[in-house]
């Protein structure tokens, strides 16, 4: 490795903007950088023959206070390479939550990658977390650099592998270069880097970090004003890009939420939870509300949940005392990208708060979620109410397949308590969490319990859910080495944090979900069959959709008016053989499967009317079923007349079941899959008389 001389100085505290202060303080020098002597400190600093003082070390004060930050954390100085996310779903996963830093970088990362092609040098861009989400630059230094594994999905934090560029930057909060020695891992010494981090410019919180890296030829002292600049204009385009979201959602606010009134309290947050307007909002109220939003950040992934799913972590989120009832997602291109939280004032001006809404209110309301009148789906929901109200139930199992909608199932569960419904709802999918983080998401972990840790430490989701309910999606997928410990919390009431010894007491009712079958997993040796009947004392098991009857009509019929309704525009009209093959059809993906496909027709309809060869092969195939054999054998669809709306293709199905049976009307409520009550309320509502045939 070749001695290169610059001239270095104490780095004083700059502040982000100020570029000259930065050069002044890392980016010049005042004796030269000597190797012998950077590793020799170096040496003397992990054989402990130096004192604690920072300035013990002969080298910059920067590199100094990083490397006894390192000491003093237990970082292995002797590792080559940084961790690093393999995994393809979740290397995409991480660019999703990070589109908005992407987009803001674009332009930037294209300008300066083009003139970095053999230069020997690099440019990455880091996530809040120092996990690397682009790089750009010099081809044979990014092959290069995954030898270190310095390329996307690495993580570079300093508590995770030392000194460097990104996690030095990330920790003070100021740009730094790390060159060669002062690296505090020796298998990253033969690099030299230079990271900015990046600052939202709503917050000022640093949200990432742009770094330039390459081998130790590549070393100018300017390199951290390039990045720095970089940096800069990253900020710029946050900037004009959160202006912009800001006007359209206060344009969607004011769209979408006719009953506003002056005096009622309004604050109008963006999808990561942080107030971009108020009035007649005490501050105190906005600051309580942004704290439980940042507490409850590792829970309130807001960005990726539905509208239902959005509104609940908001209203899990508000301070107990000012969650109000009325919650509004706000829209944009389709996807839902903030709410609206309205605190209706008295004349007198005090808030209504949500007190006011009572519990069956709620149980209302989450019933109206649950789409369908077959008796099937009926007597799960009647099931799931019943359990709800039971204070002795505290933990349940939900079974079904893929789509049915086992977390509305959770949801319901959740409001038909008088004992948890105004505590929180905290969802975790199992499946959606890597092996070595299961324990830290489930039960939390003290600061610096494990490498990656957080300096703070961190609630799992069972003390997050304290006094509500938590719903584990896909248990099955639970490791078996995490199993004993679920077990032993639900007996025990009370949860440990890794790396700690302390109890923390929990009331929490725990609603577990498969769409597996646990049985067979426990006798196949995959899941602890002491677990199993822990969970399953009481269990739901929601129907598929092919097992109830016509609710695909009423689904689509809902599904339809939604979406025409985002869209501003007319429902779609169905001919007489689309209904035909959507009732014929067994339907694997359950309801997501019905309502994508409803978006996709909405998509892809070009004049508001869905013919036969508009949908999808798979649909046309033949079915096996009692619906598709009364609409395939016993009805005559050529003498029918035309079906253009959801009534005459219900109408149409009664008629044909009746054909079928030849009218015996308990047959003809087994076949649609409805109640007899509601059957009779059909053949009233159409004026069908059962003798008609």
């Amino acid at each position: 490795m070749s001695r290169n001389s610059y001239t270095p100085g104490n780095p004083a505290k700059a502040k982000p903007s100020a570029i000259g202060g930065m050069m002044a303080g890392d980016a010049i020098l005042n004796s030269a950088y000597d190797e012998r002597i950077t590793m020799r400190a170096w040496e003397s600093l992990l054989e402990g023959r130096v004192e604690p003082a920072r300035s013990s070390l002969p080298v910059r004060s920067a590199i100094n206070d990083s490397w006894h930050r390192c000491a003093s954390g237990g970082i292995d100085a002797q590792r080559n390479e940084a961790p690093i996310e393999t995994d393809k779903d979740a290397v995409e996963a991480l660019a999703r939550s990070s589109s908005e830093l992407l987009a803001a970088a674009a332009r930037p990362f294209e300008a300066i990658g083009k003139l970095l092609n053999g230069t020997g040098a690099m440019l990455m861009l880091a996530d809040g977390e120092g996990v690397l989400i682009d790089a750009i630059g010099d081809k044979k230094t990014i092959y290069d650099g995954m030898d270190i594994h310095l390329g996307v999905g690495g993580k570079w934090t300093e508590d995770v592998v030392g000194t460097n560029g990104i996690g030095t930057a990330l920790w003070t909060g100021e740009p730094v270069f790390v060159h060669a020695a002062e690296h505090f891992c020796a298998g990253i010494k033969a690099w030299t880097c230079a990271g900015a981090p990046i600052r939202d410019p709503f917050d000022g919180k640093v949200i990432g970090v742009v770094d330039l890296s390459g081998h130790p030829d590549i070393f100018r002292p300017h390199n951290i004003a390039l990045v720095t600049a970089a940096a800069r204009e990253i900020e710029r385009a946050l900037a004009d890009s959160q202006n912009e979201e800001r006007m359209r959602l206060l344009e969607a606010f004011i769209a979408s939420v006719g009953n506003y009134r002056s005096k009622d309290g309004v604050m109008i947050i963006d999808r990561h939870g942080r107030a971009i307007y108020s009035n007649n909002v005490p501050i105190a109220e906005r600051t309580r509300f942004g704290d439980a939003i940042r507490q409850g950040s590792s829970i309130c992934r807001l960005p990726e949940l539905s509208n239902s799913g959005f509104l609940d972590s908001v209203a899990t989120a508000l301070p107990r005392d000012m969650r109000s009832w009325h919650v509004c997602p706000l829209e944009l291109d389709g996807d839902v990208r903030g709410a609206a939280l309205v605190f209706p004032k008295t004349d007198d001006g005090r808030t209504v708060l949500i007190g006011s809404r009572t519990t069956s209110q709620r149980l209302k309301d989450e019933c109206a979620l649950i789409i369908g009148e077959s008796e099937a789906l009926r007597k799960a929901v009647e099931i799931a109410c019943k359990i709800g109200e039971s204070a002795d139930v505290t933990s349940l199992l939900i079974e079904g397949e893929t789509g049915v909608g086992k977390e509305l199932f959770a949801r319901l569960i959740h409001s038909a308590s008088r004992k948890s419904a105004n505590g929180p709802f905290i969802a975790l999918n199992c499946g959606a969490i890597t092996k070595e983080l299961f324990g830290s998401e489930l039960f939390g972990h003290v600061g610096g319990a494990f490498t990656g840790a957080s300096r703070e430490g961190k609630p799992g989701v069972f003390e997050h859910a304290d006094g509500g309910v938590l719903s584990l999606d896909e248990i099955g997928e639970m490791p078996m080495d995490m199993q004993p410990f679920l077990l032993r919390v639900l007996e025990e009431r009370a949860v440990t944090r890794l790396g700690d010894n302390r109890l923390r007491p929990v009331d929490v009712r725990l609603v577990a979900s498969t769409n597996r079958n646990l049985k067979a997993e426990v006798e196949n040796g995959r899941f602890r069959k002491d677990l199993f009947y822990r969970v399953s004392t009481v269990s739901i098991r929601v129907p598929p959709l092919r097992d109830r009857g016509s609710d695909s009509l009423v689904l689509i019929e809902h599904f339809n008016r939604k979406l025409a309704e985002r869209k501003g525009s007319a429902p779609l009209r169905f001919s007489n053989r689309v209904l035909d093959a959507l009732l014929a059809y067994r339907w694997p993906g359950n309801v997501r499967e019905l309502r994508n496909l409803v978006e996709r027709l909405h998509l892809l309809s070009f004049n508001g009317f869905v013919d036969i060869h508009d949908l999808p092969g798979d649909l046309l195939e033949p079915s096996q079923g009692p619906m598709a054999t009364s609409l395939t054998t016993n009805a005559a669809p050529d003498a029918e007349p035309p079906i253009f709306s959801f009534e005459d293709a219900e109408r149409q199905a009664i008629k044909n079941a009746l054909v079928a049976e030849h009218g015996n009307l308990s047959k003809v409520a087994q076949r649609l899959g409805i109640s007899r009550p509601t059957l009779y309320r059909k053949l009233a509502q159409f004026g069908i008389r059962r003798g008609f045939v």
